[in-house]
């Protein structure tokens, strides 16, 4: 894959991959094998606004970490009571997903290491800078956020956020990931177990 070859450009020094379940897992997974370290995954949902679960208004990760962007959220009706329940069961729902991955491998220890997260492609970029948000509550030592292609906005908002950002394509504007792949399968916790084994 082009977006492995060009992370194994540069030296890294034992460098940690995680991948965005569930789809950046799989990319993930190859970026791990042609650098020759393991591959880990980060539970990660989409907080959308009400009645429309394609619109983002942040996102929420594993162990608490939350995004959300106010200004946008009150455009689309999502008060603060709105926002809570959802934090809430969304974090439920990561609760679950993880203990489903978790069943056959340990988590890669974050702290004093040097991590990579991993997505397949960030139209807005808010999941992967809740990722960078998570990855820095846990003391990673390095943060270097890499991906297949990104919004303009995305790599303006992600680059300050982190030591490196890698992307193979930058577009203009991208409405959806799913329209810079020929194909986009959606990917089950079953190919995610499969990955981490």
């Amino acid at each position: 894959m082009l977006l492995a070859e060009k992370l194994a450009e540069k030296p890294r020094t034992n460098p940690r991959i995680l991948g965005l379940a569930r789809g950046g897992v799989i990319t993930a997974s190859v970026v791990a094998k042609k650098l020759s370290v393991p591959v880990d995954v980060v539970v990660i949902k989409k907080l959308s606004g009400p009645g429309n679960p394609e619109f983002a208004i942040g996102a929420v990760t594993q162990d608490g970490v939350s995004l959300v962007e106010w200004g946008v959220a009150q455009r689309v009706g999502a008060d603060e009571s709105y926002v809570t329940h959802e934090i809430g069961r969304l974090t439920k729902e990561i609760r679950l997903q993880t203990q489903l991955y978790r069943t056959r491998k340990k988590p890669i220890a974050v702290e004093g290491v040097n991590v990579i997260l991993v997505d397949d492609g960030a139209a807005t970029g808010k999941t992967l800078e809740t990722a960078v948000r998570w990855a820095k509550k846990k003391k990673a030592r390095t943060i270097v956020v890499a991906t297949p292609v990104a919004s303009k906005e995305a790599v303006m908002m992600l680059t300050p956020e982190v030591n490196e950002l890698v992307v193979y394509h930058e577009a203009q504007s991208l409405a959806a990931v799913s329209d810079y792949y020929e194909s986009f399968p959606q990917v089950t916790d079953e190919e995610v177990i499969a990955m981490l084994t």
